[in-house]
Parts: C-alpha cells; sequence; structure tokens
C-alpha cells in the first residue's frame, strides 16, 4: 500500500469503529456511565425514602394543617409552629418553666464559660487559627452557654425542666453511666476468673428484649402495689409506694430501665476492643513496674479510645430518640417531667398538630446534628494529638 493511501484511509478504533464517528462516541459514553448506571438505583432509592420525606416534612414544619370538607389543606405560616415552641404558649412545654438557679447551678454554668474561654484562648494560642475555625468555635461556644443556661434555669428549687432538658438529661446521665458499666464489666471479662464465658452470655439478655418489653418488664418491677416484687416492697416498708409521683424517681425509674438495655451493647463492643488490643505495651509495662491503674490509664485508655469515641456517638444518636420506656413505663408523667422530644413529638401528632409535631422533630434533628458534630470535631481533634 502506498503512502498516499495509508493516510487518506480511515483512522479505525481497535473496535473497528472511526474514532470520531457518532456510534464510537456513543460507546465511549456508556463505558464512561456504566458505573454511575449501576449506583443510580440505590441513589433513587435513597432519595425516595430518606430525602424526599425530609423536605416534606421540613415544609410540614413550616405549616399548619386545617380540615376542609373533602379532605385537609396545608397553610404555610412561616416560622410560626418553631416561634410557638420557644416564645409561645408551648414554651413551658418545650423550654421549661424558668426560676432562680440554685447555688449549684450557678457553679456549673460558671464552670462552663471557664471552659469555653479557656478552649477559645487555647485554639487562639495555638497558631494554627483561622477564620473559619474560630467562627465556629464561637458559634459552638454560644451554643453550649446558651445550653448550660437553659439547664441551670430549669432545675431550681421553683423551676421545671422542659423536654429539652428532659432529654439531655436521658442522653449525657445514661450515656456516661452504661460507658462506665459497660468497660467495668467487659474489663473484668477480660480476666482470668472463673464463669466469665457464662457471664458474657448473661449480660447480653437485655439486648434481646424489645424497647417496649422492657418497659412493661419495669413497670411491673416498680408497681409497689401488686406486682411481682410487692414482698420485697413491703418487707422494705416501701409498699403502696408511687415512684411515678415524684418527678425525679420517674426520671430516675425511665434511666434505670434505659441503663439495663443498653449496657450490653456498650459492654460487647468494648469487650471487643479490650480483647483485640496488642499485649506488647502491657507486658513491657509490667516489666518496668507499671500497676493495673497506671497500664489502664496510660495503655488501654489510649488503645480503645477509638473504638469509644465511635460507640459513644452511635448511642448518643440513639439516645436522643428515646420514646419507647418515657411512654409505656410512665405515660410522660407525672405531667411532663418525663417526657423526651421524642415523645413530645408523638404527643403532639396525636392532637392532629402535624406542623407543630414536625417542628419538634425538626428541633430534635438540629440540636442532634450539632452536638454530633461538635463531638466529632473534639474527638477528631484529640485523636489528632494523640
Amino acid at each position: 500500500m502506498s503512502v498516499a493511501e495509508r493516510t487518506q484511509g480511515p483512522a479505525l478504533s481497535e473496535s473497528g469503529l472511526e474514532a470520531h464517528s457518532p456510534l464510537a462516541r456513543l460507546q465511549t459514553w456508556l463505558e464512561a456511565s456504566a458505573t454511575s448506571a449501576f449506583i443510580l438505583h440505590a441513589v433513587l432509592v435513597v432519595l425516595f425514602l430518606a430525602i424526599f420525606p425530609l423536605i416534606v416534612s421540613l415544609y410540614v414544619s413550616l405549616s399548619r394543617l386545617q380540615f376542609v370538607p373533602g379532605g385537609f389543606q396545608l397553610t404555610f405560616v412561616g416560622l410560626d409552629n418553631y416561634a410557638k415552641l420557644v416564645v409561645g404558649i408551648d414554651r413551658e412545654h418545650f423550654m421549661g418553666r424558668f426560676g432562680e438557679p440554685h447555688p449549684i447551678g450557678w457553679l456549673f454554668f460558671g464552670l462552663v464559660v471557664l471552659s469555653q474561654i479557656l478552649l477559645m484562648y487555647r485554639y487562639i494560642r495555638g497558631g494554627n487559627a483561622a477564620v473559619g475555625g474560630a467562627i465556629g468555635r464561637i458559634v459552638t461556644a454560644s451554643a453550649i452557654t446558651a445550653g448550660a443556661w437553659l439547664i441551670v434555669h430549669t432545675l431550681g428549687p421553683a423551676s421545671r425542666p422542659g423536654t429539652v432538658v428532659v432529654t439531655l438529661i436521658y442522653v449525657f446521665a445514661g450515656i456516661v453511666i452504661q460507658y462506665t458499666l459497660g468497660l467495668g464489666l467487659a474489663y473484668l471479662c477480660i480476666q482470668q476468673i472463673p464463669a466469665r464465658r457464662f457471664f458474657r452470655v448473661v449480660f447480653l439478655i437485655p439486648m434481646m428484649i424489645t424497647p417496649v418489653g422492657i418497659a412493661y418488664l419495669f413497670r411491673m418491677l416498680a408497681d409497689t402495689t401488686k406486682g411481682p416484687v410487692y414482698p420485697i416492697w413491703n418487707i422494705l416498708g416501701l409498699a403502696n409506694t408511687s415512684w411515678v409521683s415524684n418527678p425525679w424517681g420517674a426520671r430516675a425509674a425511665v434511666m434505670i430501665g434505659d441503663v439495663w438495655q443498653w449496657t450490653p451493647f456498650m459492654f460487647i463492643v468494648l469487650l471487643a476492643a479490650l480483647e483485640s488490643q496488642s499485649i506488647e505495651p502491657i507486658e513491657a509495662a509490667v516489666v518496668d513496674g507499671a500497676s493495673r491503674w497506671q497500664i489502664f490509664w496510660e495503655i488501654t485508655i489510649p488503645t480503645i479510645l477509638p473504638v469509644s469515641s465511635t460507640l459513644i456517638l452511635i448511642r448518643m444518636i440513639e439516645a436522643f430518640k428515646i420514646v419507647d420506656l418515657p411512654n409505656v413505663l410512665t405515660n410522660g408523667g407525672p405531667g411532663t417531667a418525663t417526657e423526651s422530644l421524642t415523645l413530645h413529638a408523638y404527643t403532639i401528632w396525636r392532637t392532629l398538630d402535624i406542623g407543630g409535631s414536625a417542628a419538634v422533630a425538626y428541633m430534635l434533628l438540629f440540636m442532634v446534628t450539632f452536638i454530633g458534630v461538635s463531638y466529632a470535631n473534639l474527638i477528631r481533634q484529640r485523636l489528632a494529638e494523640a
């Protein structure tokens, strides 16, 4: 073949098609979009089941439901549903009744403010301060300070906490107790003690019971009039005593049930983390004469810190959704003393205030998102410094 024939012949691709023909371009586009085509159905399912309902519920939270002949009508009211929770008729239910704080409350508030000032000072002096980071920390510090102010002004002698503070009590008090008990039980189960395999199974029994079943179980146990443990209450002189007539007694009953239900979750994850840690640093510390407490604090805790941080984050998100125990065990009472935010939204929903219920749910979403992101940033910073 001559040089002219070679230069005048069409350029062919490996598949025999012209490189710039429409069919070749179509084949190239199909190959490039194959990956997207495989995950497109999953993206559509997520959009339909998660994103779309989220957008619809946001619009519902900005509307008011009205029943009209032949159906219902949603009237856009803007932020009225949110204003009703913060400064309106539902403020005492949501925010609580404000009163003069206890001296211990003022001390707690002062410590919170001082800690935020010290953290901000440390960040500025660290040399890596940025405008965006400073703004984010100021917003976080302001929100934490406002939360502390709300807590101390609704937990005083003449005040009453709303569903926001009650939920925060359930979350943070429950997580501290559950993590402490779970870590202690896990640490005991890795020791060479008799029947440790038996107790590993026994500690997991609460995880096999549904939350509603646990609520009814503790409702029977707390019944001092005719419950299965009535003889024990009678011997202790507590027969015919109502646990739910006192707000803190009712909250304690709910938290005890929640701790009993979720401590096994902490236990099994921490047990796996403890058993997977390397034994060489511990043996070296023993040779150097370190005590059990020094080994636990200086070696064990830093080793399981990544697992612990993720575990606490997962449990925190789940704890904000508590609804079964206060609903079945105390029905949110006495009054609204044990009512969580999720139960608050459900109570409003039963009165057909759909917009107000959606507003409470979105307030819970904002709170969980803010606390979760702040916690994740804090843990990431601590892990980076370690």
